[in-house]
């Protein structure tokens, strides 16, 4: 009899954390997309501008993998203002197989967070030099915390610098993140001076005009930018993409809607132009940081291989630690055994 596991986002957090292995199961999507035949659609978005707000679905099939998951995305970014957060949602895992649905991830943006995150840390580990220990993070939301946490996975970070437009949540955020991470984190009034002598750069933001200038930019970092998931958000100057090794996190994603879009727009670099993807870089198709002060940017827009692979741990995780609810699905129907 089939069943159905319903996993809400208290059983999720207990089993899927932000640590190695989720970083590691994040990797192997990456690298899934460079090997092998991923069927990955274009993201569906639904804009409420009246709102502020924005619904993306992804989706993506990973050959030799039992399940695929789709994600649905809601981002509405007044909610803090009403006091609740600006990102929830929920995960359908289904059989590839037999398009059954195999899990119920009711996870409120928790895994996105998680895998979100994870792929900050996969760019940094494969693009960033390795003895990389200052950090300016842009934004003190979420995911900015996460990415700093995920950044500590893989780089020996020491000391970190944070800007956000609104002074009082960057000075909660570095009071917070240097108690809960032991490292030295200190809130900055004006992002250049974030920038300054920062060997990684974070940007979390869902700015609509760019908070990274190209003048602030020097030899030897590596820039991650996360924000940029919608055609009229834009983090990075489009300049900065002329002095950058640029990686893509899904190079058909990023010319319509990542910083790349946003530079072809500009007319600063060609609509043909091809470029590396961070898949590639996992799987050593593609060097990627190719010298000590060669400058790397990777522009992360999110993709549905990200969420099958974070979706499949999380059941498998549910699996073996007999987490959730399971439903069998003649109840869903009214049918009986």
């Amino acid at each position: 009899m089939a069943k159905m596991l319903v996993l809400t986002e208290p059983d999720l957090r207990k089993i899927v954390r932000l640590d190695a292995s989720a970083v590691a199961c994040v990797e192997d999507a990456f690298a899934a997309l460079a090997t092998k035949p991923v069927v990955m659609p274009p993201i569906l978005r639904l804009d409420i501008a009246e709102y502020r707000g924005e619904v993306d679905v992804k989706t993506a099939y990973v050959p030799g993998v039992d399940g695929f998951a789709i994600k649905v995305s809601p981002g509405f970014f007044d909610n803090p203002k009403l006091g609740l957060p600006s990102l929830n949602g929920l995960m359908i895992l289904l059989s590839s197989k037999t398009g059954l649905v195999e899990a119920l991830l009711l996870d409120n943006g928790y895994l996105t967070d998680v895998r979100t995150a994870a792929a900050g840390a996969a760019a940094a580990k494969h693009l960033s030099r390795p003895d990389a220990q200052v950090a300016a993070i842009f934004g003190a939301g979420i995911q900015a915390r996460l990415q700093l946490e995920a950044l500590t996975l893989v780089r020996p970070i020491k000391q970190v610098r944070i800007w956000a437009r609104d002074p009082a949540k960057a000075d909660t955020a570095a009071r917070e993140l240097t108690s809960s991470l032991r490292i030295e984190v200190e809130a900055v009034s004006a992002p250049h001076e974030a920038c300054d002598g920062a060997d990684i750069i974070i940007t979390t933001t869902p700015s609509e005009q760019p908070i990274l200038k190209a003048e602030w930019i020097r030899p030897g970092q590596h820039i991650t930018a996360m924000g940029s998931d919608s055609e009229h958000k834009n983090e990075i100057e489009p300049a900065v993409l002329t002095q950058v090794i640029y990686i893509a996190d899904s190079v058909a994603q990023t010319r319509r809607l990542g910083e790349l879009h946003h530079a072809i727009q500009a007319g600063l670099i060609a609509p043909d132009r091809s470029f590396g993807e961070l898949g590639q870089v996992i799987a050593r198709q593609i060097p990627g940081r190719e010298s000590r002060d060669a400058i790397t940017l990777c522009d992360l827009t999110g993709t549905g291989v990200q969420d099958t692979a974070i979706a499949t741990l999380a059941r498998c995780r549910a699996v073996e630690a007999g987490a959730g609810r399971a439903i069998d699905t003649q109840e869903l129907t009214g049918g009986t055994p």
